[in-house]
């Protein structure tokens, strides 16, 4: 983890593609829930990176990178967020410095920034938030909030929302042609079903609801609690299960995309799902609030629109269900070719959109 990123005054060079100036870029990330965090960052950087890009990932807990992305990526270099932030010696920050999620930068790298803000051009700071489908994103993406209290003094910070429309920053959506779909240990006529889900997932239930499929189903699952919880109870007769091993990011998308239903779970998961464009069922992170059933509703209002109507209420009925909203299970599984359909349809309306790295290129330029 050591910082391999020469340090040298700015002049923003043209990539090779002479599309965006190449710069250094300082992406800091604390880890939350373990994977989603730093699987969004990753992507993250390592998208910048592909695209001519020099990235610093500043992260408080890379373990995760050892199975997610065990074999780095050519101009990502990854760090550790060091204990004594308050006076540990920064290097110069980079041209652009993300915060994501509102993890709030250190004071001390802070006041590097107001200092090379005063003999160059200050980086361009950005708070890249959650991704959500409300109303109010809109409005808030692209926002700049003055920081005038030391050690800031008179920097800019922008928020960055990605989201489902065109008046925001878009998804995180690599250039290049997609990996072929993995080869499952699947048997004549069953259906593959992967499940990444947070440990109040209603297992259970899910177990009892799977032979309502209508064929046999292996059930793909992922290391973690819930497959240990889910390992502690009796499957039900046509229900197979797999363990999955740790799966790097290009291998799990690649997971989603051989699946007949993808049970995911967070961001990043739910992202490539939608990517994928079969039926899945999102475990969105709960809140004690309750604020996360009104950003399910959201994500459900946009994503059904165009549905038909019955597959609307089948889909929402048992994405409600499986985040806990409702009791009991919906009497029957929407059709899968029907909610297949549905979801081809959805994610060719998200190709439309600029990806988020585009559009943070092109943001991040016209502020330079």
């Amino acid at each position: 983890m050591s910082d391999t990123i020469a340090h040298s005054p700015y002049s923003p060079p043209q990539n090779s593609a002479g599309e965006f100036p190449a710069l250094r870029w300082d992406i800091f990330c604390r880890v939350i829930d373990n994977f989603g965090d730093i699987g969004v960052c990753w992507r993250l950087a390592a998208q910048l990176a592909a695209r001519g890009q020099r990235v610093r990932l500043w992260v408080d807990d890379a373990r995760a990178l050892a199975w997610m992305a065990p074999n780095g990526a050519p101009g990502v270099s990854v760090h550790a967020w060091p204990t004594d932030a308050d006076t540990f010696p920064w290097p110069t920050p980079g041209n652009v410095v993300i915060e994501t999620f509102g993890c709030d930068l250190p004071d001390a790298f802070i006041a590097r920034m107001a200092h090379a803000a005063q003999t160059g051009p200050a980086p361009v700071w950005l708070n890249l938030e959650y991704l959500s489908a409300e109303e109010d994103v809109e409005r808030s993406h692209r926002l700049v909030s003055p920081q005038w209290r030391a050690p800031a003094n008179g920097l800019m910070k922008w928020f960055f929302y990605p989201g489902f429309t065109l008046a925001t920053g878009g998804l995180l959506r690599e250039t290049t042609a997609p990996a072929p779909p993995l080869n499952l240990p699947r048997r004549p006529g069953e259906l593959c079903v992967s499940l990444f889900a947070y440990p109040h997932a209603p297992l259970a239930a899910l177990l009892a609801q799977l032979p309502r499929l209508g064929a046999p189903v292996l059930l793909l699952a992922a290391p973690g609690a819930t497959r240990d919880a889910l390992e502690r109870l009796p499957l039900p007769p046509g229900v197979r299960l797999h363990r999955l091993p740790w799966l790097t990011q290009p291998d799990y998308d690649r997971l989603l995309a051989a699946c007949d239903l993808n049970l995911v779970r967070g961001e990043d998961s739910f992202v490539r799902a939608q990517w994928a464009a079969w039926p899945f069922l999102w475990h969105i992170y709960f809140q004690d609030d309750g604020v996360h059933a009104d950003k399910l509703d959201a994500f459900l209002a946009r994503h059904l629109h165009t549905a038909p109507p019955s597959l609307a209420a089948q889909v929402r009925a048992w994405m409600h269900w499986w985040n806990g909203l409702t009791p009991h299970a919906p009497a029957a599984w929407p059709d899968l070719r029907a909610w297949a359909t549905h979801t081809t349809h959805w994610r060719d309306t998200l190709h439309v959109q600029p990806d988020l790295v585009s559009q943070l290129l092109g943001f991040v330029t016209e502020k330079l």
